[in-house]
């Protein structure tokens, strides 16, 4: 597909590496030179430079025969005319970034005016999943599939967990709950391990689980349900806002820290039932007079990944049993996974990933639907869900006798209010969603590309 990328921040960045990786044809538009000359060095792609909402530099950017234009500069005025002037220029999609909040209605009102085939808010979505991750503290990243029904939880095999060392095939014994390890990361490596795969102390598991069944698998495991009552935040920008509506409406009390002055008062004036206290979050002292020993959970939000990092390694050696760590360049995923900054949230890889679900549904608009998309195991696998529809192979066929993809795994199907768990007899036929989950070794835009032949 012929697409352009307009802006080359972060998630500009992003969604090149992630969309040339996917063999499409990329046009990056911005008006740094410097930066993209960079991108010319690190990938095969076509550059502009130019302000991506004019006439001129989207023309020169051929966007006139575009399949998609992805607007995601800085500012949001800039995308959506930008989004608005490829449309007329004749793009068949557009994508727009839009941060502020205060868009929302018009967004939903304008859509076809604007002719937004998609909005994405990377802050309000990192703020879902943080919210998300401290339902359940336990875990480390949650990613829901089948409409809430079923998840899929990564969990850390520590010195003391009852899964270290249990061979899989015994699993449902040792646990007593069914589930599903869809993925093994074990230090730089991911696996989609068989029967006779041993876990270690260290392994990140990916289990596939229905969402009831959740509290039963940490009560088996010996761990029990943590509550979160008390949240300490540290920066507050975007984010922190998202996140705390939706603390204050679960009943969770907030405190927050952040330096900057007029944000204090902004944040003090929006949410009067919060604790606001101007200071450096980076320093020991001023945490440990907010009591960070006696906080349930940690969540740290600066602009800065360094400042992140260190602040959630001291909240890990003062005892902080949840703690939440935004990360801006996930490449170095692996380096951080355990250095005690407990689950990592990065906005423009979940804004990316939600983007590349969207590419691969518009390659498959005739065929089966990519409903969702998780890059999971830093980045090393894929979880996907289709819808099934007339077009996918095998419909009816149990999945024993089915041949499928080396390091790919069918993890369970729903149909109707009913979610399975896959085994050797399960089957799906048309109307089914069937959750997926692949090494990343395989592109899979449609559900017959994870069959062999």
């Amino acid at each position: 597909m012929k697409i352009i990328i307009v802006g080359d921040g972060k998630v500009g960045l992003a969604l090149t590496r992630q969309l040339s990786k996917e063999g499409h044809d990329l046009t990056i538009v911005d008006s740094n030179p410097k930066v993209l000359n960079d991108n010319i060095e690190n990938f095969d792609i076509l550059t502009v430079e130019g302000n991506g909402a004019s006439m001129d530099t989207l023309r020169r950017a051929d966007a006139p025969q575009a399949d998609l234009v992805i607007a995601a500069t800085s500012a949001d005025e800039i995308n959506l005319l930008c989004c608005i002037t490829a449309k007329k220029l004749g793009a068949a999609h557009t994508i727009a970034r839009v941060r502020n909040p205060e868009y929302t209605e018009q967004l939903v009102a304008l859509r076809e005016e604007l002719g937004l085939s998609m909005t994405i808010n990377p802050e309000y979505s990192a703020a879902r999943e943080i919210f998300h991750i401290l339902q359940f503290p336990n875990f480390l990243k949650r990613d829901t599939f089948a409409k809430g029904r079923v998840e899929i939880v990564e969990m850390r095999v520590d010195e003391k967990s009852p899964l270290r060392g249990v061979v899989l095939y015994r699993l449902q014994h040792t646990i007593g709950v069914k589930i599903l390890i869809a993925a093994v990361l074990r230090g730089e490596e991911v696996a989609i391990p068989t029967g006779n795969f041993v876990l270690q102390e260290g392994d990140h598991v990916f289990f596939v689980a229905k969402t009831a069944h959740l509290n039963k698998l940490l009560r088996n495991l010996g761990i029990g349900k943590q509550r979160v009552r008390q949240v300490l935040i540290v920066g507050g920008g975007r984010i922190s806002r998202h996140l705390i509506y939706r603390l204050l409406e679960a009943g969770i009390h907030v405190k927050v820290i952040e330096k900057d002055h007029a944000k204090c008062l902004q944040l003090a004036s929006i949410f009067p039932q919060i604790s606001v206290i101007e200071g450096d979050g980076s320093q020991q002292n001023v945490l440990r007079s907010q009591g960070i020993e006696h906080t349930d959970a940690i969540v740290t939000l600066t602009n800065m990944d360094e400042e992140n990092v260190v602040i959630s390694m001291y909240a890990h050696y003062a005892g902080v049993k949840k703690i939440v760590t935004k990360i801006g360049r996930l490449e170095y995923g692996s380096v951080f996974t355990d250095m005690g900054i407990g689950s990592i949230i990065s906005p423009k890889e979940r804004c990316s990933a939600d983007i590349v679900r969207y590419v691969r549904a518009m390659q498959n608009a005739e065929g089966s639907e990519i409903v969702a998309l998780y890059h999971i195991a830093n980045d090393l696998a894929e979880a996907m869900e289709f819808r099934v529809d007339d077009t996918v192979r095998y419909l009816g066929v149990p999945l024993k006798d089915i041949p499928l993809r080396n390091n790919i795994l069918i993890a369970c199907v729903t149909r109707g209010n009913e979610t399975l768990l896959a085994n050797g007899d399960t089957s799906y036929r048309v109307g089914d969603a069937v959750v997926v989950v692949s090494t990343g070794q395989h592109m899979i835009h449609h559900l017959n590309d994870i069959y062999a032949e």
